[in-house]
């Protein structure tokens, strides 16, 4: 047994969702891309603001001049970028040529994001590449796997069990 959800709107929708690709569409011909703003905001908010934060939305208003952009920051940070709200809004402005975003709101969650945990405020450094393993240890794979008489096979073994015997000693 399968229960309907009942709408309240009666097929109705708001205005500002009808409005709002038209809205969309005309600030961009004017230079606005809001999809700008949330793809490029480590270049556009600089380090520093860009590591304590993450846009979050872009939104007009009722009068259609000048959008809000809605910024994401963990609750210790947030009077800290409260403090550099103009500042931000100056940058991205700066961007575009003119008030593209009349207004920033800041909004606070936790250090791991919402309920999913799905923002992360931590930039993280690229992962270093494999570390080569000792030379005594590539040695002991290579005498495993002298038997092998097909080449490919037999670097592609040195290769596995030097890698195997290493991490074996890294655990102990």
């Amino acid at each position: 047994m399968t229960k309907h959800r009942k709408t309240s709107t009666y097929g109705f929708a708001r205005t500002a969702k009808l409005v709002q690709g038209q809205i969309r569409n005309a600030s961009e011909s004017r230079g606005f891309s809001q999809s700008r703003v949330l793809t490029h905001w480590d270049e556009i908010a600089g380090p520093e603001i860009a590591a304590i934060s993450r846009p979050v939305e872009v939104s007009y208003g009722r009068g259609g001049m000048g959008a809000t952009l809605t910024v994401l920051t963990t609750g210790a940070n947030a009077p800290l970028l409260e403090m550099r709200k103009d500042v931000l809004r100056e940058r991205i402005n700066g961007i575009y040529g003119y008030n593209a975003i009349a207004r920033l709101r800041i909004t606070q969650t936790a250090a791991t994001g919402f309920s999913e945990g799905r923002v992360d405020f931590q930039h993280r450094k690229p992962k270093a590449g494999p570390r080569e393993p000792a030379p005594e240890v590539r040695q002991q794979a290579k005498v495993t796997a002298r038997r092998v008489s097909d080449e490919g096979l037999r670097t592609a073994l040195e290769r596995l069990g030097a890698n195997v015997i290493s991490k074996e000693q890294n655990r102990r």
